[in-house]
């Protein structure tokens, strides 16, 4: 029986509810570890916040934000504070551009600056190329021709739009990465803008801060340092749940003196053997430890060590009958929804994308993006532009024809297709006329699914220029430009623009269904999921597959978390260093996915070394012996 009760964390929303104190507020960092409940202490520390200073704050007009990382967590929390109007729950995009948006000639002030520094690298790199008839170089043509484009309109915006669940292809528009990097900017420069919102939001609390991008970060540290009289910051986070790569590291530590410290102590959600797993985890990376509700005794964890070669699906299959028989549980081999309403399947978490991205076939298109830092983040969370043109257009539009559904069709054209845009209807006296042009031209589009064929994403992309049907990103259209380019000559660069322009090139030549099943899987309406998909999230039964040869992680390595495979020089000049390695990486990943887990959890690891893995494991005392099977 555990020694403590199941409200030992109360104490933890006294001590937050004190920060919000209008007469002395303080800034706080909330750690919360996984299943610890901090939406449960939110909701009740703003709730009593509004009995209190609700009065108060719609009189003044002003506002609590809350900040959260999904439009779904924004919708959960808004709906449990009853949609009141002194609280502004948002994504960081969106309360981004909250801020900024009426800011019309400072956002171009920024613009201005930020496209002339572009303009002038790219003709630096363009002046020292040998051979202008390159990819690279062609690429960078364009995009000077672009960027001096936008430049020069840019006195003729009077307003600047922007859509935080769209790609913003209009001239008028901001992208995500510009709305962000101009919110930070200004929080960190200007005194105008600060007052303003301090004034505003007198308090901004940020859900999942660890992720929260670094920059944007850092500029509300300054701001709550300049203010912290009359404007409080509250982070709510777990340095150990960090999933990417541009959030702050080590958010959390090295706090200022008069910052608040809260710790919840509960794990809500799993039963106190997955607790006692995940605590051994991270027992190496801080001292933060989590304890079991009262009730929720027991569970079961078991390692399966496979030898490489065998089976994978077969094995994995055969795993889950044997822990259903270990656990009792039939829900371990249930597959059959339909007929079996109870029937809940198990969650299976690959743990590098690159896995799924195989096993579920759309590694073509996967892979070559994924290995691109600057490309990765957007590629994973939703905020790519080039992505989105084909999951948030092509996607439907093609589902819609495959099912006759004419009236989809045309709800697509009308709101994605310049053919119809409100200036060419203005224009066109004919408007019939217009419909029968963007009839043509998606029927020449549907041409390439006839005979169920599968086209390549460049053929689309082809057609789709020629018939200029959708306005397309930057980036495939360079990537259009650079298709017709015979590469004779490189010039040695090896900059990340150079990198991600090439992981498009390779990118577009898989098939249309590999884009449908990366969208599946991204989406989480596949059997797989990830430590990014699957963060916040939970499940009863959770099999957690690793196998560094499949995944090929160039982040990640799971042979040097558990012991197998030595640490490189590289690695341990980044532990002198203090900077982050391989097995900090990795030992995050490893403890999101295995804390997703409420009831069993089964760990596949593929090794050629089964008998040093189960003996490390069994020294780490991460697992007894009676945990760990090797399957041969």
């Amino acid at each position: 029986m555990n020694k403590y009760n199941n409200d030992i964390d109360n104490e933890v929303d006294v001590e937050v509810y004190k920060c919000f104190n209008p007469n002395d507020p303080k800034s706080f960092f909330l750690f919360a570890g996984a299943g610890s409940g901090k939406t449960r202490t939110l909701v009740n520390v703003l709730t009593e916040f509004k009995e209190e200073y609700g009065r108060d704050y719609k009189l003044k007009n002003k506002k609590i934000a809350i900040i959260t990382y999904t439009n779904a967590a924004a919708d959960e929390i808004n709906h449990r504070l009853e949609f009141s109007a002194i609280f502004s729950v948002s994504t960081i995009h969106s309360f981004c551009w909250n801020l900024i948006q009426t800011f019309t000639s400072d956002i171009k002030a920024w613009l201005r600056l930020d496209l002339k520094k572009s303009i002038e690298e790219l003709e630096i790199l363009l002046s020292k190329s040998r051979n202008l008839a390159n990819k690279t170089s062609v690429s960078n043509a364009k995009k000077v021709k672009t960027k001096t484009k936008r430049l020069e309109n840019l006195d003729m915006i009077s307003k600047f739009s922007y859509n935080p669940n769209s790609d913003n292809l209009t001239k008028d528009s901001l992208n995500h990465s510009e709305v962000i990097s101009i919110a930070a900017s200004f929080i960190a420069t200007k005194k105008l803008f600060k007052k303003i919102l301090v004034n505003r939001h007198p308090i901004i609390l940020i859900d999942e801060s660890q992720d929260t991008k670094k920059d944007l970060i850092e500029a509300l540290f300054s701001l709550q340092k300049e203010s912290n009289e009359n404007f409080s910051l509250g982070l709510f986070g777990d340095t150990m749940q960090r999933i990417y790569n541009d959030g702050k590291e080590r958010l959390g530590e090295n706090l200022p003196d008069d910052w608040v410290k809260p710790v919840k102590q509960m794990n809500h959600r799993s039963k106190s053997r997955i607790i006692e797993l995940i605590n051994k985890i991270r027992e190496g990376v801080d001292q933060q430890q989590q304890i079991a509700r009262t009730e929720k005794t027991g569970g079961f964890v078991k390692f399966f060590i496979v030898q490489r070669g065998l089976n994978k699906l077969t094995t994995e299959e055969e795993i889950k009958r044997k822990m259903s028989i270990i656990t009792k549980d039939d829900q371990w081999i249930c597959k059959d929804i339909p007929k079996d309403k109870n029937c809940i399947p198990v969650k299976t978490l690959t743990l590098e994308h690159h896995m799924a991205a195989v096993r579920m076939g759309f590694a073509t298109f996967f892979n070559p993006l994924y290995s691109v830092d600057k490309i990765r983040t957007g590629l994973l969370d939703g905020s790519s532009s080039p992505v989105n043109f084909f999951t948030k257009i092509i996607i439907p539009l093609i589902a819609a024809y495959k099912v006759h559904n004419n009236f989809e069709i045309a709800n697509i054209i009308k709101i994605h297709s310049p053919i119809l845009s409100k200036e060419n209807i203005k224009k066109e006296k004919d408007q019939f006329n217009l419909l029968k042009i963007a009839k043509a031209k998606v029927e020449k589009l549907f041409f390439l699914w006839e005979d169920n064929k599968s086209p390549t994403l460049l053929q689309i992309l082809n057609v789709i220029h020629e018939s200029k049907l959708f306005n397309i990103p930057l980036d495939l259209r360079l990537s259009i430009d650079r298709s017709l380019v015979i590469e004779t000559e490189t010039d040695g660069e090896d900059v990340d623009d150079d990198k991600a322009l090439m992981a498009w090139d390779d990118a577009l030549k898989a098939d249309f269904n590999e884009i449908v099943m990366y969208n599946n899987y991204i989406t989480e309406n596949s059997g797989f999921g990830t430590h990014q998909g699957v963060k916040g999230l939970e499940y009863e039964r959770v099999m957690v597959v690793i196998d560094d040869e499949e995944a090929r992680g160039f982040q990640f390595s799971y042979d040097k978390l558990f012991g197998i495979s030595p640490l490189t020089a590289s690695d341990t000049k980044n532990i002198e260093e203090g900077k982050e390695t391989h097995i900090d990486r990795t030992s995050r990943l490893f403890y999101v996915a295995c804390s997703r887990a409420k009831e069993s959890l089964a760990i596949v690891a593929y090794s050629t070394e089964a008998p040093q893995l189960r003996d490390n494991l069994i020294k780490f005392k991460w697992f007894t012996e009676n945990e760990i099977e090797i399957i041969q």
